[in-house]
């Protein structure tokens, strides 16, 4: 096998692994969400999405973008690794201090009182994920998603299980922040467990200013992001009350369960495959060629269908407190659609060593979404949402503007890759609106033969187009099932080594 159908294999077994995992691990969470939304508020959902942000500001600041860093070099050393280690343990205890002692002055930024105590005690999860970050490294820069998923996996049931079981008791919010300490807590145990990576005794200055090189632009560009993917939480939250918030995060983790998890195990797994073959523009183009078409291809229908379905599954499975959630999904969805392009084309910059493009088409992109936000906040929480998804239109510009100049992929060569699907996708949900138009059924036999149908249609109709993504994705099925019989022949380990790839 050729060095390009090696990685080919080796990129989309990552993909795999590492998009069971995500799908699991936030499978549980949101399954988790789901029964303690029957204990618990929309608020108290509400005031952990308003401090939530302030975590994901700490996490990328404990990294500083050294993974990335780790993962991209062509060659990592030993005093590389435990440089980025040292480094993530003090910016994580220093990080935490500052959490502690502003705390006041975020409670007061919400007029929330309730959230001084919320905001100490959950800022144990920095500390406590500043020690997982180069062990996750590491097994990403192995393309070892395999380990991984058995990481997150039991990390996230044992989390899941002690919350319910606490807010079955009575202990109301607190449930949540004991399911984030406890699902850390596990996690970086069990990386160090599983992985055989340990520090050493060394620290380089040079290296840590190699790093920082690279890493410092990401940084700025991931402050920015995680700032900016959080801007309409925190806009909500300042402007109108936590039980909104509330209702936006339960709509969001819903719509996420496919659409970010899918882009995030894509552009997780393309990073370390494709910056082997970041010199091959024509072997690169290929690739994302054929990773939009395939991401797409699932994404498109998944987020339709949640459309269609979004009313009878809350009247199924959630309390009427929720109800007002659901054109808040619905809403999500459309705005979901693109965020798998906007993902890929970003990958390219990393890929290509351009941390400074990255940062300037954040820069950008930020002065868009804000000049969105003070214009539709004049009209509602509708309004915010419906910026929302005019901003991820209007954001697909500038995100693949550099794929033209970087790899010559042009726009309409990308709309041609993923318009067919996308049209595939609307006429699915068409029929499926109209199917449900004449059908008297149940919340749960209506989701069921609803959602059957329209998947059959959707497979049925790429089969007779031959699209070519549902032929890649049936090729590749077919020769893991091959290698699987021959596992079974000669013995798992050669099997287990191609997996692991580690």
């Amino acid at each position: 096998m050729d060095s390009t159908n090696t990685l080919r294999h080796k990129t989309i077994t990552g993909i795999i692994w590492n998009f069971f995992e995500q799908l699991f691990r936030v499978g549980i969470q949101t399954i988790t969400t789901l029964i303690l939304a029957w204990y618990l508020v929309p608020e108290d959902f509400g005031l952990i999405a308003m401090i939530s942000v302030f975590f994901a500001i700490a996490h990328t600041l404990i990294d500083s973008g050294f993974s990335q860093a780790l993962v991209r070099k062509k060659e990592v050393s030993q005093i590389d690794y435990s440089t980025a280690f040292y480094t993530n343990l003090v910016m994580g205890f220093l990080i935490y201090v500052l959490l502690f002692v502003f705390a006041p002055y975020i409670s007061g930024f919400y007029n929330e009182p309730r959230l001084v105590a919320l905001v100490r005690v959950m800022g144990l999860v920095v500390i406590i994920n500043s020690f997982q970050l180069v062990q996750v490294a590491d097994l990403t820069r192995k393309l070892n998603f395999k380990i991984q998923f058995r990481v997150t996996l039991p990390s996230a049931l044992f989390s899941g299980i002690t919350a319910v079981s606490m807010a079955a008791m009575g202990f109301g919010i607190w449930s949540l922040v004991a399911q984030m300490l406890i699902f850390s807590f596990a996690c970086t145990t069990l990386y160090w467990i599983a992985n055989t990576w340990r520090p050493s005794k060394d620290f380089s200055i040079k290296s840590l200013n190699e790093m920082f090189g690279f890493g410092s632009k990401l940084l700025a560009s991931g402050l920015l992001d995680v700032v900016f993917q959080n801007i309409y939480i925190i806009t909500i939250g300042k402007l109108f009350s936590a039980t909104l918030v509330g209702y936006y995060f339960f709509a969001q983790r819903i719509q996420q369960l496919v659409v970010e998890q899918l882009s995030g195990a894509v552009q997780k797994v393309t990073y370390p495959a494709l910056s082997t073959i970041q010199n091959d523009d024509t072997a690169l183009k290929e690739f994302y060629r054929r990773i939009i078409q395939t991401v797409t291809y699932v994404v498109f229908p998944s987020m339709v269908a949640l459309i269609v379905l979004a009313e009878p599954i809350f009247n199924l499975i959630l309390k009427d407190d929720w109800s007002p959630a659901v054109p808040y999904l619905q809403l999500l969805c459309i705005a979901g659609l693109l965020y798998p392009l906007h993902a890929i084309n970003l990958n390219i910059l990393k890929v290509k060593g351009r941390s400074d493009l990255f940062l300037h088409l954040e820069i950008v992109k930020k002065i868009i979404i804000v000049v969105i936000v003070l214009i539709s906040v004049r009209f509602g929480i509708f309004g915010i949402l419906i910026g929302e998804i005019i901003g991820s239109v209007l954001l697909y510009i500038p995100n693949s503007y550099f794929s033209v100049k970087l790899i010559n992929y042009s726009i309409p060569e990308q709309l041609h890759d993923f318009i067919p699907t996308s049209l595939l996708s609307f006429a699915m949900g068409i029929t499926m609106y109209t199917a449900g138009l004449f059908l008297s059924l149940g919340e749960f036999v209506y989701i069921l033969v609803i959602g059957l149908g329209g998947a059959l249609f959707y497979i049925l109709s790429n089969y007779l187009l031959k699209m070519p993504a549902q032929l890649l994705i049936l090729q590749i099925i077919k020769e893991r099932c091959s290698k699987g019989v021959q596992s079974h022949a000669y013995g798992d380990e050669s099997m287990d080594k191609e997996i692991e790839l580690g």
